[in-house]
């Protein structure tokens, strides 16, 4: 018959045990992650859980990299050490720390090869190259200074000796600045990261090439100075072991000081 429905059916079985159709009941949606949970997943992808080590050196150029790594160094430290004492508004202020991007450049360049690195994806893959997540980690790293430069603001003890370092800024052209800054920035991480991290033993590289980065800024005789040096080594390095690469380094630490170069004098005044 034209009305007849076929046997079988949910609406029979309801209507066959005197019950009514129960109506679909939707999926709870899914909880959104807290912020803290974001922000601990995001530090394992960038700085604990590494994509893939880098490929081992052959010895000889373990060797060779040992031998251009220690000779850079003392000759970048000294560079540094020069173009940190010379007076603001020196006109050779630029010409000196990019004579020092070169001498690192140059050194991490001459010791052997060195890679660009894998990073975790948000998508939980290993295959992008972290430019998004290092811009991130990078000013993460730049407000953790700036909460402590308003501290700082207020011990002259402190504050004075960066206050005459930013003099260069003041003095100088500032877009030059800049560039200067950021050249520095991405040699410095190619030297350290790159050429002396792969030159020390893989359990002592990340340690092992912040404290030298430290060490090669004490003779500025800026403590902040070494103090932040240290401290943004040990991320790039850490972030270095995860990548296996000085990519994510490079773009973490112009990130970081080319924030400081705008941002660090507001701090300072804000907090003094």
């Amino acid at each position: 018959m034209d009305d007849a429905r076929e046997p079988g059916t949910a609406g029979d079985r309801a209507n066959a045990g005197g019950e009514p159709p129960r109506p679909a009941v939707d999926a709870p949606p899914a909880a959104r992650p807290s912020p803290f949970a974001e922000l601990g997943r995001f530090v394992r992808a960038a700085l604990l859980e590494p994509v893939a080590p880098s490929p081992a050196d052959p010895p000889d150029v373990v060797r060779r990299r040992r031998v251009v790594v220690v000779a850079t160094l003392v000759a970048g430290a000294a560079c540094l050490a020069w173009a940190l004492r010379l007076a603001p508004g020196d006109p050779t202020f630029p010409a000196a720390t990019l004579v020092l991007a070169a001498l690192w450049a140059g050194g991490a360049l001459v010791s052997g090869p060195l890679h660009l690195g894998r990073a975790h994806t948000r998508s939980g893959g290993s295959e992008g190259r972290g430019i998004v997540q290092s811009l991130a980690l990078g000013a993460l790293l730049l407000g953790v200074f700036l909460l402590g430069a308003v501290l700082v603001a207020r011990v002259p003890l402190l504050r004075d000796p960066v206050q005459a370092l930013l003099d260069h800024a003041r003095y100088g052209p500032l877009a030059l600045i800049a560039v200067v800054t950021a050249v520095n920035g991405l040699a410095e991480e190619l030297f350290f990261r790159g050429a002396l991290f792969a030159a020390l033993a893989p359990g002592r590289a990340v340690v092992g090439a912040a404290l030298a980065s430290a060490l090669a800024t004490v003779a500025s005789g800026v403590p902040l100075l070494v103090l932040a040096a240290l401290v943004l080594g040990l991320v790039t390095g850490a972030q270095r072991r995860v990548t296996g690469g000085v990519l994510g380094p490079m773009v973490t630490h112009v990130t970081w000081s080319l924030g400081m170069l705008f941002l660090l004098p507001i701090a300072l005044t804000a907090g003094s």
